[in-house]
């Protein structure tokens, strides 16, 4: 069994002794069984690994002693956000999961006109904290020491209103002219629109393309909101990431 890695939200340095959180120490001493002297990983954001030693185990309490520092260095080259529209179930948890395994460094939900869910308030700032912990939880089973952030949610407008300034700026559609392979390398960094079940709308599209948004189209098929955020992205890493290698 390869060592276990667990998040851990404060600063972490060799000696020091800490106490794991509720739901880490929970995992690592019932589901995995963990016991006093085994070797866990903790790692907090800072694109380190920090190998520990648990010192103790008593019920939902895990205390360890940290003793090595190691940098990791598993990051794709590409700086990518995923402004994924809000879809409905379990799909929306699938994309963020799948995409923080393809190496998105942001994930930005969109609030689109075709999004079944509808979100504001007290239950937006749920939903965003519910989204953060798919993504450390990818992040411990992944290997990856930076967690990529997931923004509150916004329309489409208001997100267009203040985004960054994107080196690439690429939209999926099935009828776009032009595919992924005949945009000019990006020279920085990427963002990848996706619309949610039934794509964007007509209004949508002609929004963003006055914002530089470029429309692309993989394949001729009609992929589903979660296919197509990973398709798009193992394709861009293909092409311009760390998947050539």
């Amino acid at each position: 069994m390869s060592t276990p890695r667990f998040y851990y939200q404060a600063k972490l340095a060799p000696g020091a002794i800490v106490t794991l959180p509720e739901n880490a120490a929970i995992h690592a001493s019932r589901a995995l069984r963990l016991q006093v002297g085994d070797a866990a990983i903790l790692f907090n954001g800072d694109g380190n690994d920090y190998g520990c030693e648990l010192l103790s185990i008593k019920k939902n309490t895990v205390i360890a002693k940290v003793k090595t520092l190691s940098r990791v260095d598993n990051e794709s080259p590409l700086k990518v956000t995923l402004a994924q529209a809000i879809s409905s179930g379990d799909r929306m948890d699938f994309t963020i999961q799948k995409a923080v395994e393809m190496g998105v460094s942001v994930i930005q939900p969109i609030a689109s006109q075709r999004s079944v869910v509808k979100l504001s308030g007290e239950r937006a700032d749920k939903r965003r904290e519910h989204w953060q912990n798919v993504v450390i939880s990818t992040c411990e089973q992944s290997g990856r020491a930076l967690v990529p952030e997931v923004n509150a949610p916004l329309t489409l407008a208001n997100w267009l209103g203040t985004a960054p300034a994107f080196s690439a700026r690429i939209m999926l559609s099935p009828t776009a002219a032009l595919t992924l392979q005949e945009l000019p390398i990006p020279q920085g960094e990427i963002c990848l629109l996706i619309g949610a079940e039934g794509g964007l709308t007509p209004e949508e599209i002609d929004l963003s393309t006055r914002q530089n948004f470029i429309p692309v189209r993989l394949g001729k098929r009609i992929l589903r909101t979660e296919t197509a955020a990973l398709a798009a992205l193992a394709a861009i890493q293909t092409l311009w990431g760390d998947f050539n290698i």
